[in-house]
């Protein structure tokens, strides 16, 4: 199997829908045709820490009936020809963006809010380029946090806000009302 997956990942620029063509147990994101393998489960505090904030967000979306959430690695087509799947680590599409049925392969339009939270194997180049990646596609806000250095940046196309421990993420422009004190996440 994996001659011919070595195969497959060398031979052409691959398209949206070839992803599924690929062993389920491979995960990869695709980036202008070409397959990027991710690591392995990235850790437990890794997955706490997205839990922690994108469940309370989603709580709020769904009670409000703001739109759709989407969990970890939910593929999003953000570029086309040749195509580019990423998946963040949770996003939020408002309601009136999204109709009619959502697709059992990736969202073919580029969600409205990101979290990414840095991985333990991630360099802080890494880290920075991912959340310029979401804004150049379209993204209106990225939460992007740094479980090492405590910090939460919230991004937007020509902004960069940072936020501690003592802050309270919001986002009244596409989450009216949500609040979520850092202290009760960045411990």
């Amino acid at each position: 199997m994996a001659v011919v997956l070595e195969s497959l990942l060398t031979e052409r620029l691959l398209s949206a829908d070839d992803l599924f063509t690929l062993p389920k147990d491979f995960r990869c994101e695709l980036v202008r045709g070409e397959v990027v393998p991710l690591p392995p489960s990235p850790g437990g505090e890794h997955g706490y820490l997205i839990e922690s904030i994108g469940a309370r967000a989603s709580i709020h979306v769904y009670d409000n009936d703001l739109g759709y959430c989407f969990a970890a690695e939910t593929g999003f087509k953000i570029h086309v020809d040749p195509d580019t799947v990423r998946g963040p680590d949770w996003s939020f599409i408002k309601k009136d963006r999204l109709t009619g049925r959502i697709t059992k392969k990736h969202v073919p339009l580029v969600p409205d809010i990101v979290l990414e939270v840095k991985s333990p194997d991630d360099s802080r180049r890494e880290f920075a380029e991912r959340a310029d990646m979401w804004i150049t596609a379209g993204v209106r806000v990225v939460w992007a946090l740094d479980p090492d250095r405590k910090t939460l940046r919230v991004h937007r196309e020509h902004t960069v806000e940072i936020l501690r421990p003592d802050d309270t993420l919001t986002c009244d422009d596409l989450l009216p009302g949500f609040e979520l004190p850092l202290s009760k996440i960045l411990k």
